[in-house]
């Protein structure tokens, strides 16, 4: 198989161009994770969706379902400095930040502060189970993930280019664990859901993880061109009916809105903000794009539509009672929300 041209650095190249080494390089990857994760198609999909688009994500779902494993090996395959941070009650800001200390300089005797970097200045940090830390160290990543730096005590530092927070989140029904305020679940671009596998998959799992093969995974991607991509995903074309259909997707979920369904009055507290319509375009732009397109379809804004607004939705009391989950109500809204004629 030929192999798109890939450009010198240094040599700027148009966003138009970059499509199919966009597309090219999408399926190569998911070839290194085929190796390693068995399944989860879907899911890997999504991740990479996200990361062209430079986004935050979160993974969520039972354990054993290859979260951190597909993290791990993402990080191996773009060959990104990679650090994972294990979230805990007692864990403070500065273990993610850093910390200025006190030292001596030893040629004048005097004090002098210095900035002792954390584990956030890498390429991709992994928040492990984010959910069992308290608010105010959550609070500590909002600045990381929005303007990606870090402010102590007045100065700020640049976090590496590319940087990306993925987070992983256990159930709330178990103990010692601790809501995302709503600012900071806004924050993420996707929330990718990640199920156990049917078991034929799982029966190749467990063959495959306790042989004594080592699978070994090649680099496909560079930090470098991972920038690329994504300066070219925000070049993709988003048509003026699509961004409506966006809009009015997103208007249809707050149920404060004048017009808004009688099921959303019923089954929302609080419903998806700017961001999420922001977060469906580049999205849509980015599956385009992975998929060697320059024009965004309905049918990408669909393909993102659920990991996109799945945690930018409150659920009432009522909805519990009822047993009606935030997919149903998406998939309830995307129903009678009428397309742009033609698409």
């Amino acid at each position: 198989m030929t192999s798109s041209p890939v450009a010198e650095p240094g040599v700027q190249q148009s966003p138009s161009s970059l499509l199919p080494r966009i597309k090219e390089a999408r399926l190569q990857i998911l070839n290194e994770l085929r190796k390693i994760v068995v399944g989860q198609e879907e899911p890997l999909n999504q991740i990479l969706i996200g990361m062209f688009a430079g986004g935050h994500l979160m993974l969520q779902g039972p354990p054993g379902t290859a979260k951190t494993l597909s993290i791990v090996s993402i990080a191996k395959v773009m060959n990104l400095d990679f650090k994972r941070i294990q979230f805990t009650p007692d864990l403070m800001p500065s273990d993610i930040s850093g910390t200025e200390i006190l030292e001596e300089d030893q040629t004048t005797g005097h004090r002098v502060t210095k900035f002792v970097a954390g584990p956030v200045f890498c390429n991709l940090i992994m928040a492990d189970e984010i959910n069992r830390t308290p608010p105010k160290t959550q609070a500590g990543l909002l600045e990381v993930m929005q303007e990606r730096q870090v402010t102590i005590g007045g100065q700020t530092y640049a976090l590496p280019k590319p940087f990306y927070v993925m987070a992983t989140q256990i159930s709330m029904e178990q103990e010692g664990t601790y809501p995302l305020p709503e600012a900071q679940q806004d924050r993420f671009m996707l929330s990718i859901m990640m199920n156990y596998l049917p078991d034929d998959q799982e029966v190749e799992v467990v063959r495959n993880s306790t042989s004594a093969v080592r699978v070994e995974l090649e680099k496909v991607i560079e930090g470098e061109e991972l920038l690329d991509f994504t300066a070219a995903v925000r070049g993709v074309t988003l048509p003026p009916e699509i961004g409506q259909f966006i809009v009015d997707l997103t208007f249809a979920t707050r149920p404060t809105i004048a017009g808004c369904p009688d099921f959303v009055k019923d089954y929302v507290s609080w419903g998806a903000g700017l961001r999420a319509s922001q977060n469906i375009a580049l999205a849509s732009k980015s599956a385009a794009a992975c998929d060697g397109r320059g024009v965004v379809t309905i049918e990408d804004v669909k393909a993102v539509l659920m990991p996109v607004l799945r945690h930018r939705i409150g659920l009432s009391f009522r909805a519990e009672v009822d047993r009606v989950s935030v997919e149903d109500l998406i998939n309830r809204i995307i129903s009678i929300t009428p397309t742009p004629a033609g698409k």
